[in-house]
């Protein structure tokens, strides 16, 4: 396979070099960082070189982006009125944003070549300390290596990932706006913490961290786990950021609802494996 010499700076974070003292440094310091909030930050992991190529790239397939404008919770899912009304589950918000699919990004993708490069996977289960047996690629022809598309006025609000770990790359920012918020390891694969997601979702900023990233930044982040959101961007420029996924459940894809919300269609898979997790989260 095509090493990545030509998009990833490979002298600052040689993921090609898995023996080197170097790796072995840049693996503690990650450690340290997700260990602390589930969250680690590679600053200028792709070089200028490589940011133009994954900028034009996402140029040239911003057309296939799925727009989407409407109300969800945090958990992409339908209402529920057996629950109480202030139940976290029955809080809707207005989403805006676009996805664009995995199918538009092929062989020759400078973002599928990261995402499929032999070493990055084991680079990034190394960082988490997954055991191999329980790290694989996102199974969702729709959604493994995809990019998220954000214009002017357009926001993510506070939800959680249907993956367990999410790897994204920040390709282009807008011209103000976007920010990153990030509540760490709010809940856990036994317990939703209502209480604590109601809280946040009430205003309570206590726990609240806040992440700008830069184009080539690399983040890190165990997003099933941790209640996230995006801020309105603001200016004409589009946010583009490549989104990479790891399940911890060989063949797990995204769910019928949640795919039809994202990307505007579903595919035969997603009804074959529908409900297929390795846990029993909402989402």
């Amino acid at each position: 396979m095509k090493g990545l010499q030509d998009i990833v700076d490979l002298g600052r974070y040689p993921i090609d070099l898995p023996n080197s003292p170097a790796y072995a440094r840049m693996l503690d310091d990650l450690r340290r960082e997700l260990e602390t909030d589930g969250c680690a930050v590679l600053p200028g992991f792709v070089h200028e070189e490589g940011l133009q190529k994954l900028v034009g790239e996402a140029e040239r397939v911003a057309e296939k982006g799925h727009r989407s404008f409407n109300r969800t919770n945090a958990y992409f899912s339908k209402d529920d009125s057996a629950l109480p009304p202030d139940h976290p589950v029955r809080q809707f918000y207005d989403r805006s944003n676009a996805f664009i699919p995995a199918d538009n990004f092929g062989p020759d993708s400078p973002l599928r070549r990261i995402y499929e490069y032999s070493g990055f996977m084991p680079f990034i289960r190394d960082a988490l300390q997954e055991p191999e047996e329980r790290f694989f690629r996102y199974d969702d022809p729709l959604a493994d290596v995809i990019i998220n598309m954000v214009e002017e006025g357009d926001g993510f609000p506070w939800h959680f990932d249907t993956n367990n770990y999410t790897v994204t790359l920040a390709i282009q920012n807008g011209e103000a706006g976007g920010e990153f918020e990030y509540v760490p390891m709010l809940r856990s694969s036994a317990d939703e913490n209502y209480d604590g997601v109601g809280r946040v979702l009430a205003g309570n900023r206590a726990m609240v961290k806040q992440l700008v990233l830069q184009p080539g930044d690399l983040q890190i982040f165990r997003g099933r786990y941790s209640l996230h959101r995006v801020a309105p961007v603001e200016g004409s420029r589009r946010r583009y950021v490549g989104i990479f996924s790891f399940v911890e459940t060989e063949g797990m894809c995204g769910g019928v609802e949640r795919t039809k919300q994202l990307y505007g269609r579903v595919l035969p898979r997603h009804q074959e494996r529908a409900g297929l997790r390795s846990d029993a989260l909402r989402d």
